[in-house]
């Protein structure tokens, strides 16, 4: 039986505009959906503060506070934030939505990466936090669970600055978040002002992610969170190569560099890691580059050594004489023989003394020819495998990883491996302008050395100019507003003296400035000269409404007629009303009079003062009492109007009552 509790934001529109589509991830802080934005109609990922903290209001508001700051960052390698809102007790962010996996589930999944690789995610994630830090921001919480990897390729850093809105709980006794303390810096542990940790505890945690990266193991492991605390603060992380045998010395260095215990030795920012990044790549080779560490898990297309594509013919263990293009190996006895070996020519048939035996019939002939073949065969197996290696990789190079980097420079690159450049520009929300955005081929394909590669170059974001609709109708404004990819926002009104009714007044923004596209422009439009409405009520309608049109107003009869103390036939109502403010050319409706209604008289003879105010009064009727001078009785003699007779309801009825003789 599935006993699994259904979420309850799934399927829910959060905030009416977010419709929540599935669950992602389940952290500590908050719980990530796959949602729609019904308003923009695209994916994206909310982040939704688990309720516990969203009860605490300074933490919400420190966590806004937070969100707005990363919100400013426009950077291509980190995680854009959209939004911002409360939803009753849920508080949540918008966010870009990363179709891909985490760099742990690649770790996961394919244990220690090949340097190349381990540096190919370690750039973009200095290059997203070398923004932060400039910006003044620290993320705290790096590790590879925030590192997004599309499925473009592109990598991406998650959760800048929630982390301060958490950082209280960091080491506290509850072990929120004991579940990074593999990353923490050793002043993170040490310091309970959380406030003076600065950009170098980022610079630690990326040194850590390296080394796992390298290894396919973090450097400090234990049983409980205590032991592993210990160690950050008491031993050094190990050089990779002790795990991986072999490795280049720079990779040793980067990680030692990045992850000293003493803050004072680390790089001060990761804008600064990453130049030493950059430098210690370009002194390797590409050898150092792509070895394979022992706890990488073979690539799918790594099959067993007798399925393994090589350049270097394969030569059966009983063909001892098959030709290679490895150096052969020499007999036991003459394995330690490195010298050139010089073979004699025999010598001229005339030359040979004439004593010396004949050689054997067809031998002359013969031996010439055998030096020859295998000259021929040993000249051909090096001219095919040349060829085979030209064929497979000789006239191939790899696309240098220019993504990110300045136009200027990304063309140098290029042109440095000997390919040739054209370039191309798009809009870009993420890619600062200038940059590249993207290549074609991609960063790490293989091209032919005379190739070129095409650059994508941001052109920074879309922008949308304002266009100028003043004067125009308000239908007009819209269409020139939409022509220009805006949106039309709120429409208020506004009296005019000089502008037409229905036209527009104004633009919030105004004419000219720019915008991003879909941006709403709010307008004002005209209503038209402010007039007084005069008071028609009691005029004929043909009267009334002469009177309105000439005071600049349209008029309209209502088809239902009220009974009203006017005349029949005369306005017994007017709206907007006597007195009110209006514009030129508004509709001013009139409701006729049906003239007073007329309703039976009750009787209400012989009944007393008391009973016979409450039977007329409730009949419509206004009641005047007449009594006699002297003895009143209080019975009712006579009354104004005979019952049953009918009188215009609210008429008075005058009662007679009764003298005592």
């Amino acid at each position: 039986m599935d006993t699994t509790l259904p979420d309850p934001l799934v399927d829910h529109l959060l905030d009416g505009r977010y419709r929540v589509e599935a669950r992602v991830a389940v952290g500590g802080m908050a719980t990530v959906y796959r949602a729609l934005d019904t308003r923009l109609d695209r994916v994206l990922a909310l982040k939704v503060m688990h309720p516990s903290l969203a009860a605490d209001r300074a933490f919400v508001e420190r966590f806004i506070r937070e969100a707005k700051s990363v919100a400013r960052l426009d950077h291509a390698n980190v995680v854009s934030v959209f939004d911002q809102g409360t939803d009753g007790h849920y508080v949540y962010l918008a966010m870009e939505y990363v179709a891909g996996c985490t760099l742990r589930d690649v770790l996961r999944e394919r244990g220690a990466l090949r340097p190349r690789a381990a540096l190919d995610v370690a750039e973009p994630v200095l290059a997203a936090l070398g923004a932060a830090h400039v910006a003044g921001l620290v993320h705290r919480d790096m590790k590879p669970e925030n590192v997004l990897i599309g499925d473009d390729g592109r990598v991406k850093v998650a959760d800048f600055g929630l982390v301060r809105a958490v950082d209280t709980h960091t080491t506290s006794s509850t072990g929120s978040v004991l579940g990074t303390v593999a990353y923490l810096a050793p002043e993170q542990i040490e310091q309970s002002d959380q406030g003076a940790v600065d950009t170098r505890a980022d610079v630690y945690a990326c040194g850590v992610v390296l080394y796992e990266m390298l290894t396919g193991a973090k450097p400090h492991t234990g049983g409980t969170a205590a032991q592993i605390l210990y160690q950050h603060l008491h031993e050094d992380v190990p050089p990779p190569s002790a795990a991986v045998p072999g490795l280049a010395p720079q990779l040793d260095a980067l990680v030692a560099a990045a992850t000293a215990r003493d803050p004072r030795l680390r790089p001060s920012d990761a804008v600064e890691l990453l130049a030493m990044v950059r430098e210690a790549r370009a002194a390797l080779t590409d050898e150092q580059l792509d070895a394979a560490p022992p706890a990488a898990a073979p690539a799918p297309e790594q099959a067993g050594p007798e399925d393994a594509t090589s350049v270097i013919p394969r030569v059966p263990a009983a063909a001892d004489d098959a030709t290679s293009v490895l150096p052969r190996v020499l007999p036991a006895q003459a394995a330690d023989v490195h010298h050139t070996t010089r073979l004699e020519t025999p010598p001229a048939p005339s030359a040979l003394p004439s004593q010396a035996p004949p050689p054997p019939r067809g031998l002359a002939r013969r031996l010439p020819h055998r030096w020859i073949l295998v000259a021929a065969a040993a000249l051909l197996a090096v001219l095919a495998g040349t060829g085979v290696w030209y064929i497979n990789s000789g006239q191939f190079t790899t696309v240098p990883a220019v993504l990110d980097m300045p136009q200027g420079k990304a063309t140098t690159t290029l042109e440095k491996a000997g390919l040739g450049v054209k370039s191309r520009e798009e809009f870009s929300e993420t890619v600062e302008r200038g940059h590249v955005m993207s290549t074609d081929p991609k960063p790490g394909d293989r091209i032919r050395n005379t190739g070129k590669v095409t650059l994508t170059v941001s052109r920074g974001p879309q922008k949308a100019e304002v266009p100028n609709v003043v004067g125009m109708p308000l239908d007009q404004a819209k269409r020139k507003i939409e022509a220009q990819g805006l949106t039309v926002g709120e429409v208020g009104k506004q009296f005019s003296d000089e502008t037409p009714k229905g036209s527009v007044l104004a633009t919030d923004p105004k004419p000219g400035v720019q915008r991003r596209p879909d941006s709403a422009v709010a307008l004002v439009v005209s209503q038209g000269k402010q007039l007084n409405v005069p008071d028609v009520t009691g005029q004929p309608v043909a009267a009334a409404t002469s009177a309105l049109r000439d005071a600049g107003f349209q008029v309209e009869v209502a088809n239902e007629q009220v009974f009203s103390d006017r005349p029949q036939g005369a306005v017994a109502q007017q709206s907007p009303g006597k007195g009110t403010q209006a514009a030129e050319g508004d509709t001013v409706t009139l409701v006729v009079s049906k003239g007073k209604e007329m309703i039976a008289v009750p009787d209400v003879t012989g009944k007393s003062e008391a009973e016979a105010r409450r039977i007329l009064t409730g009949a419509g009727f206004g009641v005047k009492v007449e009594r006699p001078f002297l003895f009143p009785k209080d019975s009712v003699e006579s009354q104004s109007v005979r019952a049953g007779e009918r009188a215009a309801k609210g008429d008075t009825i005058v009662v007679r009552m009764k003298s005592g003789f």
